[in-house]
């Protein structure tokens, strides 16, 4: 028996690939295995090839695995660009409607299961994704009352009838596949799971519903790829909560408006991808001239313009951190995990409140849509903090204005919101007093733009560097962002094995950058390595200019649109480490 496999379904989009999947990988959660998925999909609603891959496993994983078990192939172009996957001797269950073949050079075994004529049969080609999934699960010899069980809560409001028809495909497909390959494939035959359910979640509902833990119960947003599920969760969730989800005109109403709810008192945010972060740079700034905290996700995917909006990349790192005109405080957080979304969420509302400042969610399409297993959530970490609120003003003199924005030691001003009694005062985007008025004074010019950018000097997040440092003077520091996290770590483990002492630092808090917990670990170290999903080493970059050592960074980069595979990792550290030695 094995601890893990691989397994993928592709057709073209529209034809079932993800409610295939998603009833597969369901049912493989509720035996208690570890998933890890990723979506391979074209940017328009029908058509074009898809693909998805789940990596199972009955041992934590967090990367998408170098080869491939099994392919469920619903036309002749799911083989032609999948095959160079499958590891020798893997699997292909093709619909036997187009005459699948074999590409030249690819060692697997082809079964063509009738999958169309099996859904006709029932009554409609709609049912040829459960065929093919039947088909699947019958090869593992997983019990199958658990995989019906799914089918029954995936079509049960659609009634009893389609329920037992799907169930029917879900035979069929089974008892076809059996009788080709006869019988369930031994070397696929996996190890039981230990039978505890994960939760099995993307990085979008874990950020929406840590949103809704931090108590916000406002969110403008435009529709994207790929942040439009942290919308749509909370369209379903706030409204049950008093609160309510507002799609925009753009990504400039939604920013302002988003501002003008924190403003009133309300927690809110607004999610997006880099056109649309691109759109929002003036609104930042207003948030930080003003300072009015609001928290903004952006997705990130591949740029520039519409780029590839349906693919990997980090490339926005640049634009958040630099991105507005003029010098405000900012805080740019980025979680790894989908148990970091939630709780990196939670902590961004308070940062934001704390400190009076923008606060920037930085993920990627990878961790925002790729499913993935993940521990339950705690809730008794959960902290409200909002910061230097005021609910009750002193009294003012007459004719005198509530200092919003007085000169404090740390930068951060006492702050109300509308209503307080005596605490009115003005608020503008150009240069002002400590009331608010406008103000070309040099001196409180000065003196204003000191307090904003003093806050910087005091932000404390909660791990802003997540680092695995077992060697003390290690051979290769790898350093990553975002979802190339759990990559790093498999490519390690086998590195490791080689003979080469490696530690690991992902980067957690981009910008204030935490230099000074950073640099100890460079400095022990012989080589770094930095890996990032753009073409142009973005966070290695923030390293050298605020770390230094910039004789020992290296870059591994990739931006083809695909997220890192583990064998990509351990080959360049291999490389690199060679080259160093001699």
């Amino acid at each position: 028996m094995i601890s893990q496999l691989s397994w993928k379904i592709g057709g073209q989009q529209g034809e079932g690939v993800e409610s295939t999947d998603r009833i597969f990988s369901t049912a493989l959660n509720r035996l208690g295995y570890y998933l890890y998925g990723y979506r391979h999909f074209s940017s328009r609603i029908k058509g074009g090839h898809t693909n998805n891959k789940i990596r199972i496993s009955t041992k934590p994983i967090r990367a998408i695995s170098d080869d491939l078990d099994i392919l469920v192939a619903f036309d002749q172009e799911s083989i032609d660009f999948n095959a160079h996957e499958l590891r020798d001797n893997g699997v292909i269950v093709a619909d036997a409607k187009f005459n699948p073949v074999l590409p030249e050079g690819i060692k697997a075994r082809l079964f063509p299961v009738p999958i169309t004529a099996i859904a006709e049969e029932l009554g409609t080609s709609l049912f040829k994704n459960m065929a093919a999934s039947g088909a699947s699960w019958a090869l593992l010899g997983l019990p199958i009352d658990v995989f019906n069980k799914a089918v029954e809560e995936e079509f049960g409001r659609k009634g009893a009838a389609v329920v037992e028809k799907n169930i029917e495909a879900v035979r069929k497909g089974a008892e076809s596949v059996l009788e080709l390959a006869g019988g369930p494939i031994a070397d696929f035959q996996l190890e039981p799971a230990d039978g505890q359910q994960k939760l099995f979640m993307i990085g979008n509902d874990a950020i929406a519903l840590g949103a809704v833990a931090a108590g916000c119960r406002f969110m403008p947003a435009y529709p994207i790829t790929p942040a439009s599920e942290v919308m749509e969760y909370l369209q379903k969730v706030l409204p049950k909560l008093g609160g309510t989800v507002i799609q925009t005109e753009d990504e400039i109403a939604a920013c302002t408006m988003a501002i003008g709810a924190n403003y009133a008192g309300a927690r809110a945010l607004t999610a997006s991808a880099g056109p649309g972060l691109s759109l929002m740079m003036e609104a930042i700034g207003l948030a930080g001239m003003t300072e009015t905290p609001v928290v903004i996700v952006d997705t990130q995917r591949g740029g520039p313009s519409t780029g590839l909006p349906t693919k990997q990349e980090q490339s926005d790192l640049n634009a958040m951190v630099y991105g507005t005109h003029g010098e405000i405080p900012k805080i740019v957080l980025s979680p790894s995990t989908i148990e970091e979304c939630f709780y990196d969420t939670i902590e961004a509302f308070n940062l934001a409140e704390q400190y009076q400042v923008p606060v920037i969610l930085m993920t990627d399409l990878q961790l925002s849509l790729g499913k993935q297993s993940a521990e339950m959530l705690d809730y008794n970490r959960i902290v409200i903090d909002r910061g230097t609120l005021v609910t009750e003003a002193p009294e003012q003199e007459p004719n005198q204005l509530f200092k919003r924005y007085e000169f404090t030691e740390k930068g951060v001003s006492p702050r109300v919101i509308p209503g307080v009694k005596h605490g009115i005062h003005h608020v503008t985007g150009v240069e002002h007093d400590q009331t608010g008025r406008p103000s070309e004074s040099t001196e409180n010019r000065q003196r204003m733009m000191d307090k904003r950018l003093e806050k910087l000097k005091h932000i404390q997040v909660t791990d802003a560097i997540k680092f695995d440092a077992p060697h003390e003077n290690p051979d290769l520091l790898i350093i990553g962002m975002g979802s190339t996290g759990g990559t790093i770590d498999e490519a390690r483990s086998r590195v490791e094995l080689e003979g080469i002492k490696t530690n690991h630092a992902t980067v957690r808090l981009i910008h204030p950058f935490p230099a000074d917990q950073l640099r100890p670990l460079v400095e022990k170290a012989k080589q770094v390595i930095v890996v990032e999903n753009n073409a142009t080493g973005q966070l290695a970059d923030q390293i050298k200019l605020h770390v230094g050592h910039a004789d020992k960074i290296k870059n591994v980069l990739k931006y083809n649109g695909n997220p890192f595979l583990p064998a990509e990792i351990e080959q360049k550290c291999k490389e690199l480490t060679l080259a160093w030695q001699h």
